[in-house]
Order: structure tokens, then sequence, then C-alpha cells
């Protein structure tokens, strides 16, 4: 398709996308009494109007029931978490007993390396890549030296190619050969939370195995936005948050993800009562018997009130479907893109797209250098109601979200950028 920057042509994709309804299913703030054109779901997605009459109900069911709740509300809060792995394996490409909710996203992967870092005297080396998200560096930090390890020994590094912003694949399956029968783990970011990069997770997942080493993936950035096929990609394990492109509120419940090919094995775990054989759950047993499946690393009663908001966005995802999200977040980047190199023609500063350019290996990220400009640029966006992302050193991270941006939207954007440069 050949792109065009108007009004004109904004409405005209507008017109055509099937998802563009949405926009009014989703609440957004407001600056000069104008809805902001919203670019930080990769941080924290809008709130859906749908989610506060979910809360509601359990607060109602509080009140009417109290205790009673658990079991005699309309959803009974003891098997809430019931409602979540049918819809969720679809998202993340699985089967529902390999899925469930529980705690948070770094809670969650601490947990799960309990089960699958079991480092050896002579396999304990983890990869992870260069600078990824801070709390999975202190984990990773965490975990060695709670087994004995130095992480300057233990913690192997995928780096950029010095002038590149991103890390090729090529690159990271010959670590992973060079490491070899010293790797323990390989736990990485499938989405690069900076630069946007998508990697590609079912060939690193087969490399990490061919190793001898367990793989999982922090898919805090990936679950829904990219195409997620974790059980035939046999993944051993993952998590994701749900603040982000699920639209669960700010902080709340995590997901996560276990491989049945596990769910019979002796794996260690820490074990807690809301993980127990769900039939002899309140028969207050001295002996663990887990839950088969995912649930059965739950640990304890699920808080509800966290899980409402989280079930009100995976019902929705499941209307949607991830094929038609992803359509549209394909022609929707695609957009931005190039809104941002016609601007970039009008000005005297240069753009410089960071994310890479292969639509294989990016999602609904654009991360932009903005050369010779600096905070103000930034600043002038936000108070005039464009809210973006802002990152050390000149960085501006976009997120189209095709759940609530629009095409006209992108248009909007480059005008007031172009406008933000030109009055400076």
């Amino acid at each position: 398709m050949t792109f065009k920057n108007t009004r004109e042509f904004a409405k005209k994709l507008d017109s055509q996308d099937i998802l563009n309804h949405y926009q009014e299913q989703f609440i957004f703030p407001k600056v000069n009494d104008k809805r902001v054109i919203y670019f930080t779901g990769n941080s924290l997605g809008l709130q859906p109007k749908r989610t506060k009459s979910y809360i509601d109900e359990i607060m109602n069911d509080w009140a009417d029931l109290a205790v009673e709740g658990h079991f005699y509300a309309e959803k009974p809060w003891w098997d809430y978490q019931e409602r979540f792995p049918e819809p969720l394996s679809k998202i993340v490409g699985a089967l529902p007993s390999e899925v469930t909710v529980m705690n948070t996203l770094t809670v969650n992967l601490h947990l799960l390396m309990v089960s699958f870092y079991q480092p050896t005297a002579t396999r304990y080396k983890i990869i992870c890549e260069e600078k990824a998200f801070p709390s999975d560096q202190y984990m990773f930090q965490s975990q060695v030296n709670f087994h004995g390890y130095k992480p300057e020994d233990a913690i192997v590094e995928i780096k950029r190619r010095e002038g590149e912003h991103n890390i090729r694949l090529e690159d990271v399956l010959a670590k992973i050969e060079e490491v070899g029968d010293e790797l323990a783990l390989v736990l990485i970011g499938g989405v690069n939370y900076y630069t946007g990069q998508v990697f590609d997770i079912k060939t690193i997942t087969a490399a990490g195995h061919k190793a001898g080493a367990k793989v999982g993936w922090d898919l805090a950035h990936a679950a829904g936005n990219i195409k997620l096929e974790l059980h035939d990609w046999n993944v051993d394990f993952a998590a994701w948050c749900s603040y982000k492109y699920m639209n669960s509120g700010p902080g709340n419940a995590s997901g996560c993800f276990v491989h049945e090919k596990h769910h019979n094995a002796d794996l260690p775990r820490f074990a807690g009562w809301w993980g127990h054989n769900k039939e002899r759950r309140f028969k207050m047993e001295p002996n663990f018997d887990p839950v088969n499946g995912a649930g059965g690393w739950q640990i304890s009663n699920l808080p509800v009130l966290s899980l409402a908001p989280y079930l009100a966005s995976v019902e929705m995802f499941a209307q949607v479907g991830m094929d038609a999200l992803i359509a549209k977040r394909d022609q929707i980047t695609s957009y931005l893109e190039f809104i941002l190199h016609e601007i970039d023609k009008e000005v005297n500063s240069t753009f410089e797209i960071i994310t890479p350019s292969n639509p294989e290996e990016r999602a609904c990220q654009l991360s932009v250098f903005l050369h010779g400009e600096g905070r103000s640029l930034f600043d002038y966006l936000m108070k005039n109601g464009v809210i973006t992302d802002w990152r050390e050193p000149n960085v501006i991270r976009l997120a189209p979200v095709p759940l609530y941006c629009s095409f006209e939207d992108m248009y909007d954007f480059g005008q007031i950028l172009k406008k933000g440069i030109l009055e400076k």
C-alpha cells in the first residue's frame, strides 16, 4: 500500500479498520479538554470501560455474601482463576493446562527459576540479552548469588555489535554454542523493552535445548502484542505482566506458562496451598499434592480484585482475536513509520528509528532517536496531548496499540511533532 501524509488518507484507513470501534471501549485521559494520543500502552494500557463492572461485581459480592463469596458469588472466588486458561492459552499459543495467573512478573520468574535453574558445578551459566530490563538483571544476579556463583562469571550477556542498536540472531546462536556444556539456562525478553526488537523465540529455544539447557522467556512486552506459539515452540517456561498490552491496570497480576512435558516431572518448586489438589485443598492435609499443570505452581489464595480487571481484558481479547490485532498492528506501525519519515523531510532534525525495519523483528513499538532534539521536545508533546515515553539518552518510544489507536492519531501526531520542532 502507498501511504499518504494527509488527514483524508488516515480517515480512509480508519473507515476500513474492523477494530476502529474498540476505541470507544476505552477511557482516554484528556489534555486541554481533548482526548490524548496515547503511545504508552507498552508501559501501561488504557482502562477498558468494562473493567469497573468486573471489580464492582466482586465488591458487591463481598458486601452481600462476605466469606460465602468464595463459593456462592456469581463467579466464585475460590476458582476465579479457572476462567483464564482457555482465553489466555489462545493469546500465548498454549494448552489451557499450561497457563495460569498468579503473583506479579518478577515474582513468577523467580519461582519458575526455582524449578528450571538447577545449576551444577559444571553447568551453571545463564544467557540473557545485554541491557535486559533492570528487574531481570537484578533477578539473575540474586539467583546466581543464592546458588553460590559470581554474577560476573555465571551471567553471560549477548551484546550488540559496535554501532548497531539490535542484537543479531546469529550472535545469539553463536553465544549459545560457545557457552555449550556450561549453559544451564537461556532467559531472554521476547521483545526488548528499549528498542522494540522481537527475538526469534522458536529458533533460540531450539538452540538452547540443543546445548542441553532449559529455555524460558520474559514476555512482558510480547503477550498480547506478538504471535506466540509457546507449546509448539517447546518453550520450557515463560511469564508476562498483564498491564501493558493487556490493559489490566497498574502493577497487576502476571500470567505464566509451564510446558506440559514438565507437568509430571519431579521438579523442585516453592509450594503453597493454592497449588495443592483442588478437590482436597480444604481438607488441610500435611503433604503437598500439586495440581497437574501450570496451576501446580500457584502458591497463595489469589487476589480476585486484581484478577477482575485482567479477566475483563482477556475476554475482550477473546472477542477480537490475535490475528486481527496483529494485522492492524503491522499496518498502523508501518503508517507511523511513514509519518516519521515524512516529517523528517520537513524539519532540520533527524529521526533515527532504532527498532528493526524488518516486520518479522518488530511489533507494536517504534523507538526513535531524536538527533538534534532534547527533552524539551518530549515535554512539548506531552503538553500538547501526545502521551509518549522518554528514555535516556534521547529516545522516545511510541507504541500505536491497535485496540485503541487510530490512523488519524498517527497523522495528528506527525503534525504536532513538526510544530514542536519548528516552533522551538
